[in-house]
């Protein structure tokens, strides 16, 4: 995943949002950050966004919401859940609603950088161009 496709944030929490965008600068992706489905759909027409991690229940909706929104536009994004509880009940349903992954909110680092490394390694194996010296080894975090 290039480093220079901004990674979208949509959470309706300002704590989650700045944590995000926090770990991502620090790693050196680009990012965008929004808090509402409304403004991902101006975004989605307007920039390439290979990654996003979205919180579970937004001000006006859903991650559902933003997977259906990708779909209709025919675009290969990965979409990340963010939510507080993170228990295997939500974990499960992210995944078969279509979601790439969850992860516990507020966000770890480790668990941002290895969803990331993941999202590349399967880029690879499905034959997407990935930069030299962007794959990373992976950190290795678990589902809180």
């Amino acid at each position: 995943m290039d480093q220079h496709i901004p990674i979208l944030v949509v959470s309706s929490e300002f704590k989650n949002r700045f944590a995000l965008r926090d770990i991502l600068s620090r790693e050196g992706w680009e990012t965008i950050c929004t808090s509402t489905v409304s403004e991902c759909e101006e975004l989605f027409d307007s920039q390439n966004i290979a990654i996003v991690f979205c919180e579970r229940d937004l001000t006006d909706g859903t991650y559902r919401d933003i997977l259906t929104m990708t779909r209709s536009r025919r675009r290969s994004v990965r979409l990340v859940v963010t939510s507080r509880l993170a228990d295997w009940g939500e974990y499960l349903e992210a995944l078969r609603d279509g979601a790439f992954d969850l992860i516990a909110s507020p966000s770890q680092r480790v668990d941002v950088v290895r969803v990331i490394d993941q999202a590349q390694r399967e880029d690879q194996i499905a034959g997407a161009p990935v930069p030299a010296g962007e794959a990373r080894a992976a950190s290795g975090g678990v589902l809180a």
